[in-house]
């Protein structure tokens, strides 16, 4: 089951659709049981007779008053592009050692202040000039630290900066427009299946300049494992989302430009495309 954020409601879509109005996000969300209520609305309610592509098209980014955070170097190919950036400064050994760690990444990404969503524009800082999208399973968390749902997250990076010492990490992470969610929440009480893939793909000028993918299977730590650690020490009276990092890494040569849009699929949930302003 999906649940779209819009500007009017919020769009259930199953093999039919059904439309809640005047829903409060937040509390709407923040539900751990929210499955098992969609299940009861969905069986007792009439489907929606409107165009769910018109609806689509005032979709949200799916966040009010939750916090994002996003864990880093749980991917080996993660490891490896931090250790590269990294290495004139000499913090390449950081990033080898936490991937070993028992105690994974975690940082503030952001609030919805500086998110968007699904076809809107992600920006890149004026004063980096090597700039790259993260491609991340974003996991979606109630205040108890219940996993409810996923979404497709872009966490946008700025590797020059990122590169040049580790203590710049907020401000290679943190900025407006810096990060985009959506266009769904997907909703399970299952498992994800570990053959659960992530598609990067690039266009520049309408040509497709860069493409990856990867299975969350290569992930080094469960979702369960990261949640536990963002949750450790912290509350979120609306619960919040988690980025989980991510395994494609761009080469070094490459860096983003103004105008270039980014395609991020993730199998079974959605295709998350921004543009780059």
């Amino acid at each position: 089951m999906r649940v779209y954020k819009t500007s009017s409601g919020i769009l259930i879509e199953t093999e039919n659709n059904f439309f809640l109005h005047q829903e409060d996000w937040d509390q709407f969300i923040n539900n751990d049981e929210l499955l098992n209520k969609l299940k009861q609305i969905t069986a007792t309610s009439a489907p929606i007779r409107e165009a769910v592509e018109l609806i689509k098209n005032s979709v949200m980014a799916p966040i009010g008053n939750q916090e994002l955070w996003a864990c880093g170097v749980t991917y080996l190919r993660s490891k490896v592009g931090r250790q590269e950036e990294s290495k004139s400064a000499g913090g390449g050994d950081f990033y080898a050692r936490v991937y070993e760690a028992e105690r994974p990444e975690v940082f503030f990404k952001s609030t919805a202040h500086r998110v968007v969503g699904h076809k809107e524009k992600v920006r890149i800082r004026k004063d980096s000039t090597w700039d790259v999208p993260e491609p991340e399973l974003t996991l979606v968390v109630t205040s108890s630290g219940k996993i409810i749902g996923y979404t497709v997250g872009n966490d946008m990076s700025s590797r020059s900066i990122e590169g040049e010492n580790p203590l710049y990490l907020p401000q290679a992470k943190t900025y407006d427009g810096c990060a985009s969610i959506g266009p769904c929440i997907y909703l399970t009480d299952q498992p994800l299946d570990k053959n659960t893939s992530i598609h990067l793909e690039i266009f520049r000028n309408n040509q497709s300049i860069f493409q990856d993918s990867i299975a969350i299977s290569q992930m080094k730590r469960t979702t369960e494992e990261l949640a536990s650690f963002v949750f450790r020490e912290c509350t979120f009276p609306y619960g919040c989302l988690i980025m989980t990092g991510t395994g494609i890494v761009p080469p070094g040569s490459f860096t983003l430009q103004s105008g270039d849009e980014i395609r991020i699929k993730i199998d079974n949930i959605g295709t998350l495309i921004n543009a780059v302003n």
